[in-house]
């Protein structure tokens, strides 16, 4: 229940929408709400607004996003973990592009790939993590209507295209385990540029969409996104009218996008199998040391997906739950990715220790001063 002083000034006609929302916020606290706790129209009193450019003096200008709010003073220990974590994220993942680019010794097709799925990570975490940062840092966490479609269009689209670049990058293992003497030949550079644009368009298809009729809807209030990003479904249940359609159309792009690269990397690891079953021994461990890094990623990266569904499907799951879960989804194998393959590649690990090296200062030995003499006795 909104008190009655709060709903005096809604739709007060000398009111900008961020001066009605001031007032309603600091309204909200003088009476005991809390954000989390109610649905207050803080920039808007109830009138629908399109998106796409069809703005009123009244309609929705920004989305707050809720977040972690509830947490009070453990925003400061959560905003520790998250900045070392992202800190983390942008080193290992910078750090694997700078020696893929620089090191001649990593010039075969799985270190392009490689460094490409770095970048993609780092893009990632940056279109999400700074903001939440921010929000732990400051009691409201706004952001304008445009920023909130563009954070929702790149964390899916990048979503996507991280998932289609680990499916490359199944194959590429298929070619060097199944057919080894021709790996050069078929993986060229205009083949992996061509896979790896192949990846970014996937991506970009299966988000189009579901983000394009959500640009189009209209709003109302309240404005109060329920996560800690700009996610679709929480952006979604904030449409004036029925969202039926759209919620067909993202569950369709989603099921495509998983299953087609599920099922490719499913397919490449199966002939894989099946090529590997038919080698000696010695054999068998090098091409498992090969796959290892890339399927131990592969499995992070689907089993932390599929803990953020049954978080959204199970109903007695707090929100808060729902919205560290879903971080640790988007951070986990970003976070991992250096580590992994660091540790299951030899090539990749002395790469990166030769290049510490090069940073580090020289030894100076220490030096005596001779004087040689010749004395004759």
């Amino acid at each position: 229940m909104v008190p009655r002083d709060v709903r005096l000034f809604q739709g007060h006609p000398e009111l900008t929408p961020n001066q009605e929302g001031a007032i309603h916020l600091s309204l909200a606290e003088n009476h005991g709400f809390r954000l989390e706790d109610s649905y207050l129209p803080l920039s808007t009193n109830h009138r629908s607004s399109s998106v796409n450019g069809t703005w009123g003096p009244d309609g929705v200008t920004f989305f707050i996003i809720q977040g972690l709010a509830s947490l009070g003073q453990e925003k400061m220990i959560l905003f520790v973990i998250l900045l070392l974590g992202y800190m983390i994220i942008l080193g290992g993942n910078s750090m694997i592009i700078f020696v893929a680019l620089t090191d001649s010794k990593l010039n075969s097709p799985m270190f392009f790939f490689l460094y490409n799925l770095s970048f993609v990570d780092i893009i990632y975490t940056t279109t999400t993590i700074p903001k939440m940062l921010s929000g732990l840092l400051a009691d409201t966490n706004t952001i304008s209507v445009m920023g909130c479609f563009l954070q929702m269009y790149f964390v899916i689209q990048l979503g996507i295209t991280s998932r289609a670049i680990l499916t490359v990058m199944a194959y590429d293992r298929y070619v060097a385990i199944c057919n080894p003497l021709r790996y050069n030949a078929i993986m060229t550079l205009p083949v992996r540029l061509l896979l790896i644009a192949g990846a970014w368009s996937f991506g970009a298809f299966c988000n189009l969409p579901a983000t394009s009729m959500s640009f189009q809807r209209s709003y109302c209030g309240p404005n109060v996104v329920k996560h800690g990003w700009c996610d679709p479904s929480s952006v979604r249940r904030l449409v004036c009218g029925d969202v039926t359609v759209d919620n067909i159309v993202s569950l369709s792009c989603a099921v495509v996008a998983l299953l087609t690269t599920g099922v490719l990397i499913l397919t490449s690891y199966v002939l894989i199998g099946v090529s590997v079953s038919k080698m000696g021994v010695a054999q068998r461990l090098k091409a498992f040391g090969t796959c290892a890094a890339h399927l131990t990623v592969v499995s992070i990266s689907y089993s932390s997906a599929s803990c953020v569904y049954i978080s959204y499907r199970v109903g007695n799951f707090p929100p808060q739950v729902r919205i560290i879960v879903s971080v640790l989804y988007a951070a986990l194998t970003p976070f991992l990715n250096p580590m992994i393959y660091s540790l299951k590649n030899k090539e990749l690990r002395e790469s990166i220790m030769r290049t510490l090296s090069r940073f580090r200062p020289a030894a100076v030995l220490p030096t005596k001063d001779i004087n040689t003499v010749n004395t004759v006795s």
